[in-house]
């Protein structure tokens, strides 16, 4: 699927997303990704939502957003409570569901101009 974004904005956006990769500014990518609206795209070291470790969560917090959203992969999942208990102590706000629902979430915050971090596991079905 194609979503529109906004050029003339400069921050990251997701231009696309399907089975196995998402696309961020026209680029695809068919790993984990860490994307904040004004900073650069990382990828994040998480193959799957079981994967997901304390460390994660601390590499979220150390990129010091407002809100994050993290999208989960194909369907809605949530972590462990010790592991989101990194972002309650941060007092950073966030937001869990599916991938896809994720970037469409993240692109609407970007155009709010938030400063928000998308936490992005990408799965292929």
């Amino acid at each position: 699927m194609k979503l529109q974004s906004d050029p003339q904005s400069g921050a990251n956006t997701i231009t696309g997303y399907g089975d196995g990769y998402v696309e961020i500014n026209q680029t695809p990518y068919s790993h984990a990704v860490l994307l904040s609206s004004d900073g650069n795209i990382k990828e994040w070291p998480v193959k799957s939502f079981d994967e997901l470790a304390a460390a994660n969560f601390t590499q979220m917090v150390d990129l010091k957003p407002e809100l994050i959203i993290i999208g989960t992969g194909n369907r809605q999942r949530f972590p462990k409570p010790e592991l989101v208990k990194t972002l309650i102590d941060a007092k950073i706000g966030f937001e869990i569901m599916d991938s896809q629902a994720a970037c469409r979430t993240y692109n609407i915050l970007v155009s709010e101009g938030r400063r928000v971090l998308l936490a992005l596991i990408v799965e292929a079905t």
